[in-house]
């Protein structure tokens, strides 16, 4: 794209860019480009002469909880790979936003510091995860954030835990601003128990659904099950074309060479089905890439 090549000369860019092949539900479109800052700063700069030019973005991480739309994405995407600070100051612990949850788990393990085991296999990177505080029932990450830097079109921010509006898989960095790096506070644990608590949770994840999907497609409601709830509606194996939900998990939407539309389509008959039998409206879990 000229107006990144002129604007930024030496920022890294994929031409091309396919969200099929970046995303784990293996659907979508193409960019015309995605780019690689390498800082914050840089970060902020980006956004700012994009939201100049009037040029969408997206941000993507691991690529784990989103769908994006079929045929071409009229903006640049922003990924964070280069964003890999990862150290520790006693139990605070310093995380660039692209640093894999396996990275920073190992990491971790290997100083003898606890408290994210909860994270384990689960495919993200920390600037992903904090954006949609990422987790499971018992632990979510924004329980232990400290504090986020976060870049927008207006500059570097800097935002306390409060300031984070941590939610059920939401936070306040879904609205435009991207995360570059985050503080942590781990907790000190002897290795033996990091590593028996790291086996529990990947014992329970080899139960989860095998093929491409989003992970669980909606929030579970007011501490209730999702998927227990699209169960109880007889909604297992429904299918749309190449998309159908999982008889495994009914809270996953398995990809089986379906398109976009056909993944949407299925999701929003699952929350048609729910809510006229139930009365519960499902909010999906992903985010959508226009």
């Amino acid at each position: 794209m000229r107006f990144l090549r002129e604007r930024f000369p030496r920022l890294p860019a994929e031409e091309n860019f396919s969200f099929a092949r970046h995303t784990s539900i293996g659907c979508g479109g193409t960019a015309a480009v995605a780019v690689f800052p390498a800082d914050g700063a840089e970060t902020a700069r980006l956004l700012f002469e994009l939201a100049r030019a009037h040029i969408p973005y997206c941000f993507i991480g691991a690529g784990a909880n989103v769908l994006p739309a079929d045929g071409a994405y009229e903006g640049v995407v922003i990924r964070f790979s280069r964003m890999q600070t990862l150290e520790a100051e006693g139990c605070l612990v310093r995380v660039g936003a692209g640093v894999t949850g396996g990275r920073l788990l190992r990491f971790l393990r290997e100083r003898e510091l606890g408290g994210f085991e909860a994270l384990t296999g689960i495919p993200m990177t920390v600037g992903g995860a904090v954006a949609m505080n990422a987790g499971v029932r018992e632990f979510h990450i924004g329980e232990r954030v400290v504090r986020v830097r976060g870049a927008e079109k207006g500059g570097l921010r800097e935002f306390g835990n409060g300031e984070c509006r941590f939610g059920e898989k939401e936070s306040a960095f879904l609205d435009g601003i991207a995360v570059t790096e985050v503080l942590l506070y781990a907790k000190a644990s002897p290795r033996g128990e990091i590593e028996r608590r790291l086996a529990r949770y990947r014992a329970l994840r080899r139960g989860l659904p095998k093929g491409r999907s989003m992970g669980c497609a909606f929030v579970n409601p007011n501490g209730l099950s999702a998927g227990a709830i699209i169960d109880a509606c007889g909604l297992k194996g429904l299918r749309v074309g190449g998309a159908r939900v999982s008889e495994l998990h009914a809270n996953f939407i398995l990809n089986e060479g379906a398109s976009a539309a056909e993944i949407s389509e299925l999701a929003l008959r699952v929350r048609e089905e729910v809510y006229a039998r139930c009365g519960i409206l499902l909010r999906e879990e992903f985010r959508r890439i226009p």
